[in-house]
């Protein structure tokens, strides 16, 4: 018997993991309005974390305030690191969304016991899990088990096999192994753990050769479960196959660049690292006149890590004759001084009406700002009509309008905000990366 009235385990990582914890750590949370009521819509949480770090179990994620407006909330672990997304090569790759499909399985057998409606399944992530969602949906894959998918921040962490290959030979040639089953499944977790980032120098140093150089784990392109991004419609015919919101948030790369010493940061160096040109920069520098360079740099990573991901997502749903909805996430976080800005992850908190989590105390700051609750309720109400009726009450995204949802207070409609960026990025080579 297992005591559901506390979070389970994270899945093995740095920092959140011991040896001797419980090993059974693929687990789920539910939160259900009534168990007793049928036919309830199901949002089930894919967290973020670069495929590196974080878990389902965390306060930051407590989904009272979602089931409280009629809706079944999951949220799940899945493997992080080298276990879920390192290269093995007589094992499967993408190991953690395995876990995901697995989890969503689980949903789809047993939802109803929690008076959640199994064909009535919205997949929702930040981040990582975002991308995993995007993913998803543009493979087809899942068949039966979600309906629709709302991916905040999804990033461009869609990496070739080659790539897979070399990060994982930098790991276990530390370890002294073949990168097998066998041979790794005689190393310790927390082994693996300690060189499991020794990559990290190595593409940092190679910037032009990596599609994501500051991340060492990533979505796997294996011809298996990802053929292509899911934006790459070169590549796939269907486009994404399903109803989705794409959201960014207006500042995203804030959240890394704050306490960053960018004194010897080349805003050039960070454009060619994600495959931009000189001309490219040149084209950034024209069209915002007086822009300082720690401004410019937090710029181009916004758009190379999410911002563009975001808009190409929505892009690619219009184009396949989906209903696809854009959103920008712009209210300023008063914390650090207003540096923040709208930064990743900001958006987390207000999906989930948790201003005294420990992602929010981060974020937002230790007193709870009295615009937070109306624009959190304006969210919820529209994630949840999402997955109630696919309409989250604003129009859809095409490519001719390119209306987005911007979310301040009071929240408001806007053309596409990314145009200038879009047409920096069209024709260049980290465009479409694969």
């Amino acid at each position: 018997m297992r005591d559901a009235r506390a979070f389970g385990s994270p899945v093995p990582q740095p920092g959140l993991w011991h040896p001797g914890d419980d090993p059974e750590c693929l687990t789920v949370n539910v939160w259900t309005p009534n168990i007793t009521q049928s036919g309830l819509p199901v949002l089930v949480w894919f967290h973020g974390g670069v495929c590196l770090g974080s878990t389902a179990t965390t306060p930051d994620f407590d989904g009272a305030a979602l089931a409280a407006a009629g809706i079944v909330v999951v949220t799940l672990n899945y493997r992080v690191g080298y276990e879920g997304f390192g290269w093995v090569e007589d094992a499967p790759a993408n190991r953690g969304v395995l876990d995901q499909l697995a989890a969503l399985g689980w949903v789809h057998e047993n939802i109803a016991a929690f008076g959640g409606d199994p064909d009535a399944v919205t997949l929702i992530g930040q981040s990582a899990g975002a991308s995993s969602i995007a993913g998803l949906i543009a493979a087809g894959c899942a068949p039966g088990l979600f309906r629709r998918g709302i991916a905040q921040s999804p990033g461009r962490i869609f990496v070739p096999a080659d790539e897979a290959r070399a990060v994982s030979a930098m790991i276990t040639s530390r370890l002294g192994v073949r990168p097998t089953v066998e041979a790794l499944a005689e190393v310790p977790a927390e082994t693996i753990h300690a060189v499991q980032l020794a990559p990290v120098a190595v593409m940092a140093g190679e910037p032009g050769r990596w599609t994501q150089p500051n991340a060492p784990y990533s979505l796997i392109v294996d011809g298996e479960l990802f053929d292509a991004p899911p934006w790459d419609t070169r590549r796939r015919a269907a486009g994404l196959s399903r109803e989705i919101i794409c959201g960014y948030t207006t500042d995203e790369a804030r959240m890394f660049t704050v306490d960053a010493d960018l004194s010897a940061a080349d805003p050039a160096g960070t454009a060619h690292a994600y495959g931009l040109s000189e001309r490219a920069v040149r084209a950034y520098r024209d069209g915002n006149p007086g822009i300082t360079g720690d401004d410019l740099h937090a710029l181009i990573l916004s758009d190379a890590l999410f911002r563009m991901p975001s808009l190409w997502c929505a892009e690619a749903g219009a184009a396949a004759g989906r209903n696809a909805y854009l959103y920008e996430f712009a209210w300023p976080s008063p914390a650090r001084g207003g540096a923040l800005g709208a930064c990743h992850g900001l958006d987390i908190p207000f999906t989930f009406t948790t201003p005294r989590s420990p992602l929010a105390a981060g974020l937002i700051g230790p007193e709870v700002p009295p615009d937070f609750a109306p624009l959190s309720t304006a969210m919820r109400a529209a994630f949840t009509a999402f997955a109630s009726t696919g309409d989250p009450g604003w129009p859809r995204f095409d490519r001719a309008d390119r209306i987005r949802r911007i979310w301040r207070n009071p929240p408001a409609l806007g053309r596409d905000s990314l145009s200038a960026s879009a047409r920096i990025w069209q024709g260049e080579r980290g465009r479409r990366p694969a």
